[in-house]
């Protein structure tokens, strides 16, 4: 039996080997390279899916490239080759102002009415013209179409709780054929890791949890599978308010 010459010296921890430091300096990295590497992959790919849909559409004198050539006078040289990535984009975003303004006159409302009964009476077109367009208005209309709150309810079973949001109070005969006195909130309650799919409940007030947090900081907890808190120091804490 061996005594520990110096019992009251606590022991040195052992410090990993170079491929461990080297396997957790790399990972360490990872988490902050790949999120800024893939932000700016995406930005990158959108940018230029847009600009190889948008430039056809633009007559070739008034390419950056021929623009140049004709104006520095390249006659008897190499031509000047310009791929500017993104003036794509800012003509795309110049046309659809532009759309938009005239949508929202008189003339513009008729043509668009006319264009709508047109496609209604298309099979299929009109199936997948209406899809997009309810789409299109939930996500980009200025209306106040977007969650009041994010809450709490029990579901799937009293005693789980899961993250939801109020969208408004239940109208119309949803209101009026729900048993109670209590006010009938209209709930969405998303799934994970994808929140554009999910359950619609009608639940009475009493019976939902007003969190402090916003829906933004909701749907980031719902995405990242509870990984992502509002207040990323101490969880325990009201989220942080800026």
């Amino acid at each position: 039996m061996t005594h520990d010459p110096h019992p009251d010296e606590p022991r040195r921890l052992r410090r990993p080997g170079l491929i461990a430091r080297l396997r957790g300096n790399f990972l360490a990295g990872l988490i902050i390279v790949a999120p800024i590497g893939l932000t700016f992959w995406l930005i990158y790919t959108v940018v230029g899916w847009v600009d190889g849909w948008v430039w056809p559409f633009v007559p070739n004198r008034w390419h950056p490239d021929v623009l140049i050539n004709r104006w520095f006078g390249t006659d008897g040289a190499p031509p000047i080759a310009v791929n500017v990535r993104g003036i794509g984009v800012v003509v795309f975003l110049v046309f659809t102002v532009i759309i938009g303004w005239l949508g929202k006159g008189f003339i513009g409302r008729a043509v668009i009415r006319f264009g709508e009964r047109l496609v209604d009476r298309t099979p299929v077109v009109s199936s997948i013209y209406n899809g997009v367009k309810q789409i299109a208005e939930t996500v980009f209309s200025q209306r106040d179409t977007s969650f009041d709150h994010a809450c709490l309810v029990e579901y799937p079973r009293k005693g789980i709780w899961a993250i939801a949001f109020i969208s408004t109070a239940a109208k119309g005969e949803i209101a009026a054929k729900l048993p109670g006195d209590d006010e009938i909130a209209t709930v969405f309650l998303p799934t994970t890791p994808n929140p554009t799919s999910g359950f619609l409940l009608f639940l009475p007030r009493s019976e939902v949890i007003i969190l402090d947090m916003s829906v933004e900081d909701a749907a980031k907890l719902v995405i990242s599978a509870g990984l992502v808190y509002p207040n990323p120091k101490d969880p325990k804490l009201p989220p942080v308010t800026s």
